[in-house]
């Protein structure tokens, strides 16, 4: 069931992509829940990336799952995907029933407070495909999501809530770059879950 098909959403970019933000799905307990089992089930590492050739272990830390092993490899690094956790399936699961779209593997992030943040960034892999469409969950602190056009001057922000939903799609990577701002003024964790549909792989 596509609860978001209506044909009601609002773009929240000018121009050159698509950007639809659901708020919360979810109630408190399940919430808290679902925040509850991601911090402490989830074998977390520190993201380890290549900026000028030069490899940095971020104190954000990640978690890579998927349909299958697969080899995602971005900011120089390669990781490979874990089989999905029961939370992970009924999140995928909700989200698929939401949005009306398949995923079969998810990036998840972990920001211990708002001294831990994401440069300026676009999920444009060729892994990914052409157009790919991104959903984003967020769980714990809410976190300000910041948009920048690639050529015009042009910039969107908004604030992320715990429990919502946000949906990416169409030319956004193409266009738009996309950052977790850091924030003296944030003290709590918080989750982020980012759905996806990798490409076939050779020999999976």
């Amino acid at each position: 069931m596509d609860l978001f098909g209506n044909g009601h959403e609002v773009n929240l970019l000018p121009c050159d992509g698509t950007v639809n933000y659901h708020g919360c799905i979810f109630t408190a307990d399940d919430e808290r829940k679902y925040f509850d089992a991601l911090l402490h089930h989830i074998p977390w590492q520190h993201d380890e990336v290549v900026i000028f050739g030069k490899r940095i272990v971020t104190a954000r830390e990640v978690a890579w799952y998927g349909d299958s092993g697969f080899a995602y490899t971005y900011s120089g690094t390669t990781k490979q995907a874990l089989p999905w956790t029961a939370e992970l399936s009924e999140l995928r699961h909700t989200v698929e029933r939401l949005t009306g779209m398949h995923f079969n593997s998810c990036l998840l992030n972990l920001y211990h407070h708002g001294g831990e943040g994401m440069a300026w960034h676009s999920d444009d892999e060729k892994s990914l495909g052409e157009e790919p469409c991104i959903v984003s969950l967020s769980f714990g602190a809410d976190r300000k999501f910041s948009f920048k056009h690639k050529r015009a001057k042009l910039t969107v922000s908004l604030i992320l809530q715990s429990a919502s939903l946000l949906v990416m799609k169409g030319a956004t990577q193409a266009n738009w770059l996309h950052s977790v701002p850091k924030s003296k003024k944030v003290t709590a964790p918080r989750i982020n879950l980012t759905f996806r549909r990798m490409l076939p792989q050779r020999g999976a």
